[in-house]
């Protein structure tokens, strides 16, 4: 009988031992390793199953030939601007998210748009009757996509050399498997053999592959992190399942930069691409309200303005309550001490509640300056004068910084009409300031109320 080989896999990131381990060496986590069959030993020599391997010889850097790669319109202009221009031919991209955050259906639309392309969508999840209702909703445009739905990866791979498709599109990764191991579906070798053999595959023909991956508890995506390092683009797609908006976001690009957003709003028809995000982020009120300061953000090349909205109250119990939605609640908890050490607010004694408009979570440093404005105009119960935005990074001396891309910032605050943007004092003098805003400048944080409210 061919003998059975076995070893121990870290769920959390596929770090494989001989015997079980209580805490990783690698990730640190404690009780994660599982058992797993790796395969049987064979009687056939692995050089005549791999055949004769191609030979290399070194070469200069300056003696390799550069290949111009092509970009494939993928029929979404956000999609495209996150990929770095469109998909390369031969690149094996990644999607990761939260159940139910629109994966799936962000992938259906790609297939079924008239983009030209032939399409293989292979479904481990859903049968093809799901699939048909899905499209149904919608729209089918593209019939040269094709349903497939199956989970072993040998009959994929078959099927892929059969149709020849431009772009293959597998939903999801957790549950193909592969006929060479013996462990389970979505086991960590699996993941990793499955992810491998149709990396080989994409490069060695030029197909495009997409892949759908699962997330933990944590927000990261499940499997080993090898599978993140084989594939060549890796997506994130962002938001909460009870707000109609999402961000694909990109955070790992071999064929582009990785500060690129898209921006989406979930609809009945499916996916829609939202061109411009500050008008869905910015509210209109018949009058002026306290608490409510307006930040110029930018997310990559990409600029936009984001309402804030801060309520600072009287604490009612011993400990006052600290709540942000959408923002650091340490960065938060840090602008509130640079308040009370150099602005004087007592705000030992207050709760403070945070929030973005649209559900968005944001790490922007640039958006301090905001969030210290919604808390300043929140604790003196006074509206901000209005047409005012803010862009400045705070500092724990209280000093302002100049946000990153302000100049960009300041046109996009110019183009939605606001007639003053509120910047650090430090920012280049030779920055292009658009016509119809006034650029008024700080230093520090102390200067900040009389900008606020201080009719000129």
């Amino acid at each position: 009988m061919a003998k059975v080989k076995k070893a121990y896999f870290c769920k959390n990131c596929g770090f494989e031992a001989p015997k079980w381990l209580g805490r990783c060496p690698s990730c640190g986590e404690w009780n994660t390793f599982t058992e797993e069959i790796i395969s049987r030993e064979s009687t056939v020599p692995a050089a005549v199953i791999a055949g004769p391997l191609p030979k290399a010889t070194p070469r200069p850097v300056s003696q390799i030939r550069q290949s111009e790669h092509r970009r494939i319109d993928l029929g979404n202009p956000e999609i495209n601007r996150v990929l770095g221009g469109g998909m390369v031919p031969g690149s094996l991209i990644l999607i990761g998210g939260e159940p139910g955050i629109g994966k799936s259906t962000l992938s259906l639309q790609m297939a079924l748009s008239n983009n030209g392309l032939k399409t293989l969508y292979v479904s481990g999840e859903e049968s093809a009757e799901q699939i048909r209702m899905r499209a149904e909703r919608i729209g089918i445009g593209n019939e040269e996509c094709l349903i497939y739905p199956e989970t072993l990866l040998e009959n994929i791979v078959a099927q892929i050399a059969e149709q020849k498709p431009d772009v293959v599109v597998i939903d999801s990764i957790q549950t193909i498997y592969t006929e060479v191991l013996d462990s389970s579906a979505g086991s960590v070798s699996q993941i990793r053999e499955c992810a491998a053999t149709l990396l080989k595959y994409a490069k060695s023909t030029g197909t495009s592959i997409i892949i759908i991956g699962h997330i933990t508890k944590d927000g990261t995506i499940a499997g080993p992190k090898i599978l993140e390092h084989i594939v060549d683009v890796v997506l994130q797609f962002e938001g909460d399942s009870n707000n109609i908006y999402r961000i694909l976001r990109g955070i790992k690009n071999r064929f582009g930069a990785t500060f690129e957003i898209g921006v989406f709003e979930m609809l009945e028809s499916g996916l829609k691409a939202v061109d411009n995000p500050s008008e869905i982020l910015l509210t209109h009120y018949e009058e002026p309200l306290s608490g409510i300061a307006v930040g110029a953000s930018a997310d990559g090349i990409r600029p936009y303005l984001i309402e804030v909205q801060a309520l600072v109250s009287g604490a009612a119990y011993g400990t006052p309550q600290r709540s942000a939605t959408g923002f650091d609640t340490r960065r938060m908890s840090m602008l509130l001490a640079v308040l009370e050490k150099r602005v004087g607010l007592k705000m030992f004694q207050k709760d403070l509640f945070l929030n973005f408009a649209g559900g968005f979570k944001v790490s922007d440093p640039g958006l301090d300056l905001a969030v210290v404005a919604a808390v300043i105009s929140s604790y003196y119960d006074r509206p901000l004068i209005g047409g005012v935005c803010c862009a400045g990074e705070v500092g724990l001396s209280g000093e302002v910084r100049p946000a990153p891309r302000s100049e960009q910032r300041i046109s996009e605050a110019a183009r939605l009409g606001f007639k003053r943007i509120i910047v650090s004092g430090y920012l280049a003098k030779e920055i292009r300031r658009p016509r119809g805003i006034e650029v008024i400048t700080i230093n520090n944080v102390a200067q900040l109320p009389k900008a606020l409210f201080v009719e000129d």
